[in-house]
């Protein structure tokens, strides 16, 4: 680099931190999580049995909207897909608790009393391989996700970073976010708090796949997408993409 280069280039990478944050002091879910809510997100991954999908969703279908707009519960279904691409005969939900843990808490009592999704439960269970799931909170610099129409398919990517690297993670990524922002593919950034924990997941839309190369290339001609990628590969010890489809009552469409 020349003398000016440098300067340039460390002003650059200066500006990506948001805040000066001391780790012995601050836990990540303070410094990154939005303050304004107190929003909790559940994510599930259900792997089917192949020959069971179509009645599994239909199950889902008949059930999961009901709760979702019941006043009672103080949770929203936020999305539902059967993946595409990736993981084979699986379905992933996500799920809103506006009130935090007591709200989670609440909605479980609840539908411990529910006979009808207790039964769902128990009919669901005989069509499962294997079922997991995750407590998230939502990054303050994504916009929270909310119902959009169709047709779009959905991109969960996955990150497993290495640990203490998350505070690292979303500074960088407050600025990326403005960079992927220009065609709304952006839907939601999450991070674990309880299940696989230093885990993140980013949600995008696309209107189809080559929509999606499209808009991926096209982040390439940003300035600082390519510093952007270049310092947060080194955070990842493994990543995974899924293309998935929402099902038919899926808020996200």
């Amino acid at each position: 680099y020349t003398a000016g280069g440098k300067v340039k280039e460390d002003s650059w990478f200066k500006s990506l931190f948001v805040r000066k944050v001391d780790p012995r002091k601050d836990a990540h879910s303070h410094l990154l999580a939005k303050k304004e809510d107190n929003n909790l997100y559940k994510i599930q991954f259900h792997n089917v049995k192949p020959e069971c999908l179509e009645a599994y969703n239909e199950l889902c279908e008949g059930v999961l909207p009901s709760i979702h707009e019941d006043p009672e519960y103080p949770c929203e279904l936020v999305g539902t897909w059967n993946t595409w691409y990736g993981e084979q005969d699986q379905a992933v939900h996500l799920w809103r608790y506006r009130g935090g843990y007591p709200a989670l808490t609440e909605v479980m009592n609840k539908l411990r009393q529910n006979k009808g999704f207790m039964d769902y439960r128990s009919e669901r269970g005989k069509m499962l391989l294997s079922r997991r799931n995750q407590l998230l909170l939502e990054f303050s610099f994504w916009n929270e996700p909310a119902p959009r129409p169709g047709p779009n398919i959905y991109e969960l990517r996955s990150y497993q970073l290495r640990p203490g690297t998350m505070i690292e993670w979303g500074n960088y990524w407050a600025r990326a976010i403005e960079i992927r922002q220009q065609n709304q593919e952006a839907v939601g950034g999450f991070f674990s708090q309880i299940g696989s924990l230093y885990t993140v997941h980013h949600l995008w839309a696309y209107k189809d796949l080559q929509s999606r190369e499209n808009i991926r290339n096209a982040a390439w001609q940003r300035e600082g997408w390519d510093k952007i990628v270049y310092y947060t590969v080194p955070l990842i010890q493994h990543m995974e993409s899924r293309i998935m489809i929402p099902m038919k009552t899926s808020p996200l469409q």
